[in-house]
């Protein structure tokens, strides 16, 4: 038998409460991080971001490997993002 639930849309919770933030996005391929200055229904935008291809310890100040990507900002689908939260 199907159970029914009610589903309540909370406003300002998600990215939008992380606008502003250093986060850490866990996307399909690559990890992400830089500050979320930018969100709509298909993408994400950060600034100053790097792909993070180690992350090392998470009580550590940095990242063991992050690499600069080119230019100011940088777009991640929101349909490849597994998980995010803030970042270092």
């Amino acid at each position: 038998m199907k159970k029914l639930v009610n589903v309540t849309e909370v406003e300002g919770e998600g990215f939008e409460a992380l606008l502003g933030e250093d986060v850490l996005i866990f996307a399909l391929n690559y990890i992400y991080s830089g500050k979320l200055v930018g969100v709509n229904t298909t993408c994400i935008q950060i600034e100053g971001a790097k792909i993070v291809y180690e992350t090392g310890s998470f009580t550590d100040k940095g990242y063991k490997d992050a690499q600069k990507l080119p230019g100011t900002v940088w777009y991640v689908q929101t349909s490849a993002i597994e998980s995010f939260g803030l970042g270092k």
